[in-house]
């Protein structure tokens, strides 16, 4: 959850808010919709997201101190009961989309060539020192 160990700590929904957001921002360039659910019971242990794949499926995400797990197979649903949690909206995503695995592998790459074309364009620029 963002790089933090919350070991069953209760968050206030303003925190809980703060963290959907951040993991909103971490992966809404890897999915169609992710936002947090406005009709769904977001408290001081919880708080529940929207979230639709690049394949057009659509869930309903919860995350709590025990991580993320799928609770329903539409926005604002509630009525899967898992306890297949995931410590990471990442590894979640990866089970439920191929194609955010292949749009977070493109991105990577992407950066990837980007950084190493400006370190190549800044070191071309160095002066050069002659013997």
């Amino acid at each position: 959850m963002a790089g933090h160990d919350y070991d069953e700590r209760i968050l206030n929904g303003e925190e809980w808010t703060v963290e959907a957001l951040a993991v909103i921002h971490d992966v809404k360039d890897h999915v169609l919709e992710i936002v947090i659910a406005d009709r769904s019971v977001n408290n001081d242990q919880l708080i529940h997201m929207n979230l639709t794949t690049k394949e057009k499926q659509r869930y309903c995400i919860e995350l709590t101190a025990q991580g993320f797990r799928v609770v329903g197979y539409d926005y604002n649903q509630i009525d899967v009961s898992s306890d297949d949690y995931f410590e990471t909206p990442y590894a979640l995503l990866d089970k439920l989309s191929p194609l955010y695995r292949q749009a977070f592998g493109d991105s990577l790459v992407s950066k990837l060539l980007l950084l190493h074309s400006s370190r190549r364009h800044s070191t071309d620029n160095e002066p050069q020192l002659d013997d």
